[in-house]
């Protein structure tokens, strides 16, 4: 809806929490990879839109300002890191005889990327983002953004080749020779 000016109708802190609370929070989770993080990173983001423009927003575009304020929230929460909890390296036994599926695989590996890396593969495969739009919202130069994506996709690569090794080895001892108690092999 247009202004009285001819401008275009500028939403209120509500109505774009409304409009695009579910969206900016799928993003902060790709960000951080913790669902109640990602929540407390938008409501962190709310509240700091509010301190600085009230109820209302005069942004031309309120949700690329909230997504940059969402990446800038995130690193800044990860280099605080000893403030928050922090992730077990061995979780409880799964049943055996299940293998974890191949996005969870990735998601582990994702969430060992560091914050910047992750935040450019994010904004790169998930929001569509060109190498330009990925610098001016991280504010750094484009050379950076492809440095980052690269070193990313790179580490990615190993972590999957260290870990499709390790299944299959393990999968080679599942179905190995096994010594019977006379000494001879079956």
């Amino acid at each position: 809806m247009p202004t009285p000016d001819g401008g275009a109708a500028r939403l209120t802190l509500a109505e774009f929490a409304t409009r695009h609370g579910l969206a900016l929070t799928r993003f902060a989770y790709l960000l951080c990879g913790e669902r109640s993080r990602a929540e407390d990173l938008v409501q962190e983001v709310y509240l700091a839109l509010h301190r600085r423009f009230g109820g209302g927003l005069p942004l031309d575009d309120p949700l690329a300002y909230a997504r940059r304020a969402l990446v800038n929230a995130n690193i800044s929460q990860a280099r605080r890191g000893s403030s928050r909890e922090l992730p077990a390296e061995l979780l409880p036994e799964r049943g055996g005889y299940l293998d974890p599926a191949p996005d969870d695989e990735l998601w582990h590996l994702l969430t060992q990327l560091g914050q910047r890396q992750r935040a450019v593969l994010v904004l790169r495969y998930y929001l569509g983002y060109a190498d330009a739009e990925i610098a001016e919202l991280l504010g750094c130069r484009r050379a950076t953004v492809r440095s980052l994506a690269a070193r990313a996709l790179s580490r990615l690569r190993e972590q999957l080749d260290d870990t499709q090794q390790r299944h299959d080895d393990g999968r080679a001892g599942q179905h190995g020779a096994t010594q019977r108690h006379d000494g001879r092999t079956r």
